[in-house]
């Protein structure tokens, strides 16, 4: 439950800049009335994608997001700005990087392609305390949609043979094939200075193969000189030639390996697999697409330590909710395969509508007594649930005005590049207060997550009890709390209203009892939505719970899957009546940045909700038309 090195080394300056009080002045705040930089360069879309790529830079690989929408648009929207966010992170770290060491990364290009081939051959990579302590990071972005191959009975093959194409196009097909043949894999050994190894025995095989064509070579010349006999005959001749010819048979013995794994790349050998019915019905066949795979990662750790900067593979896969159920299980199945590499930098971006994908796992025939409850498989299987909130106001505003921007360049011919000068100058100035204004924020952030991470580790603090044991709940909390804090000290939420804890608290009752929470907002908004009694915002939400749990009783049958998911009823009580005694207003306030909370959930409560309601409609009606 260790916070990141470079959150770490920001922790210092946080208190020199809290103890200065320069945070959130009314000059400089990004959200003062004052200063309106980043409301008008920061939607709050833009936000939440922000915050989500900085715990990924520093969530330790292979993770799975679950990245929950039913808005299909608006999430392609929101992957592109990931996108983006994540090229600026790449080239913001490799500044920083040059200027703490001024070495560059290293692109396999010109003389490095070169020097990339010789050090496959000849030397093993190790992995040093300074490769560890570097902050450059690449992301290779793989677009994945299941759509595309759902015609295939063997769906998840067509995830692995996209990584496959991906890593050899990126890297070039003569490095990946060489390192398939004489490639070693890292090792690790903080104590080596240098991150190369000499291989001895190809060193030593090389070297005597040379010795042996010199002495060779030398023995044929000084019997050509010596031996006048021997000189002027055809013997000379017919014995070179044979020498020739064993040596140049014994390259393209050697080579040959390298020209096969050129011409059939990785890809063709798993959709070879795959179709060949025989060979799927085989116990090892799930084991040779695994080692396919194993060599994959180990050549991204390869380029990893000759690139001088860690890579980070993203898979963003789409409209999976559109396939067949045995289809959804095969690729979650195929997410499984690759997560069991621990040394794999992969992160899966699980773009989905839990409500289909549930749906999905409980009829696929494969997957009975294993996936009876859809929300249980896919908590195993995601590490990161990030729930997108519905449309703010500010992104809400900034769609409409690129939409009617659009069409008024449309309607007058006019580009967007022709701005006048003056503009530009201004927005230049704004931008560079913007970006001031945010490092101070993203260090009082690290501030935060460091007292939030102190609260769940302390053993003293009744939180502590609170954490599951499980160790995919606990990865679930970790990963999710530093994006909870950032979007809240992002909104200055956290500076006068909520302690770092009490958003720990918040987030562990998310994780631990999501059917519950979700009802109590539900019974919340409902309740907000008309009149509500005087004071209502300061009444607890135990209270609330209490009031409205009979009707959540009664709907046991519809609710069973989700009130599976909650934890022990009574460390609830407990949680929320004494140690964690969350007010409406807070409740309300904490929604908007909750991202490990299904909102599915509370949509579907809602509509049983608004199903009963009718049914006593209903029942009115019938009953008067009894009476009359």
């Amino acid at each position: 439950m260790s916070y990141s090195d470079e959150e770490a080394a920001q922790l210092p300056h946080a208190e020199e800049y809290h103890e200065a009080g320069s945070l959130f002045s009314t000059k400089d705040s990004h959200f003062s009335h004052d200063g309106h930089c980043d409301e008008d360069h920061l939607s709050e879309d833009e936000i939440y994608c922000s915050c989500l790529l900085k715990t990924l830079c520093h969530t330790p690989t292979p993770v799975t997001v679950g990245f929950y929408s039913s808005h299909k648009a608006r999430v392609h929207t929101l992957l592109d700005q990931i996108a983006e966010s994540m090229l600026e992170e790449s080239i913001r770290r490799e500044k920083e990087e040059f200027g703490r060491t001024h070495k560059k990364s290293r692109v396999p290009e010109g003389i490095n392609y070169l020097i990339l081939l010789w050090y496959i051959v000849f030397c093993q990579p190790v992995i040093t305390k300074e490769h560890l302590q570097r902050k450059t990071i690449e992301f290779l972005i793989i677009n994945f949609s299941a759509w595309e191959y759902a015609c295939s009975n063997q769906l998840w093959a067509g995830l692995v043979s996209i990584l496959c194409d991906h890593i050899r196009n990126h890297f070039g097909p003569l490095p990946l094939s060489l390192y398939h043949v004489v490639g070693s894999s890292p090792q690790s050994d903080s104590g080596f200075i240098h991150e190369w190894r000499l291989k001895r025995k190809t060193c030593c095989i090389a070297g005597g193969l040379m010795v042996s064509i010199l002495l060779v070579g030398a023995s044929l010349v000084t019997t050509a000189l010596f031996v006048p006999g021997i000189r002027d005959g055809t013997i000379l001749k017919y014995l070179g030639s044979s020498i020739a010819a064993i040596l140049g048979s014994g390259f393209i013995i050697a080579i040959s390996p390298v020209i096969k794994n050129l011409i059939i790349s990785q890809k063709k050998k798993i959709e070879s697999m795959t179709s060949d019915e025989k060979f799927t019905s085989h116990l090892g066949f799930r084991s040779a697409v695994k080692k396919e795979i194993e060599l994959l990662t180990n050549f991204v750790y390869y380029m990893e330590i000759f690139e001088r900067r860690h890579l980070k593979i993203v898979f963003n896969i789409t409209c999976l909710d559109i396939c067949y159920p045995e289809q959804v299980v095969g690729v979650l199945n195929a997410i499984n395969t690759l997560l069991s590499d621990t040394k794999a930098s992969f992160i899966f971006i699980l773009v989905v509508d839990p409500c289909v994908i549930v749906s999905c796992l409980e009829q696929a025939s494969s997957m009975k007594g294993m996936a009876d409850n859809g929300y249980l498989y896919l908590n195993r299987t995601v590490t990161l649930p990030f729930s997108i909130p519905e449309i703010a106001i500010k992104s809400k505003k900034r769609c409409l005005q690129e939409i009617f921007q659009i069409r008024k360049d449309l309607m007058n011919g006019i580009s967007k590049s022709k701005m006048d000068l003056g503009h530009d100058e201004a927005l230049v100035d704004m931008e560079a207060a913007v970006k001031d204004n945010q490092h101070r924020i993203d260090v009082l952030a690290s501030q935060y997550i460091h007292e939030a991470f102190q609260c769940l580790q302390n053993e003293q603090d009744r939180l502590y009890h609170y954490v599951p044991d499980s160790i995919i709940q606990m990865r679930r909390i970790i990963n999710t709390l530093p994006i909870t804090v950032r979007l809240m000290t992002q909104q200055s939420l956290l500076k006068n209203n909520l302690c770092p804890r009490k958003v720990a608290g918040w987030v562990v009752l998310a994780n631990q009892w999501p059917c519950r929470l979700s009802w109590i907002l539900q019974c919340m908004e409902d309740k907000l939505q008309y009149q509500p009694p005087k004071d209502y915002e300061k009444k607890l939400m135990w209270d609330v719970f209490m009031e409205t749990c009979p009707e959540l009783y009664s709907k046991h049958k519809e609710l069973q899957n989700i009130m599976a998911l909650d934890g022990d009823p009574k460390l609830f009580e407990r949680f929320l009546s004494g140690d964690f005694p969350f007010t409406v207003q807070e409740g309300k306030k904490l929604l908007k940045y909750t991202v490990n909370l299904d909102h599915s959930i509370r949509c579907m409560m809602g509509e049983l909700q608004d199903l009963a309601i009718l049914e006593n409609y209903s029942k009115g009606g019938a009953n008067s038309e009894k009476r009359a």
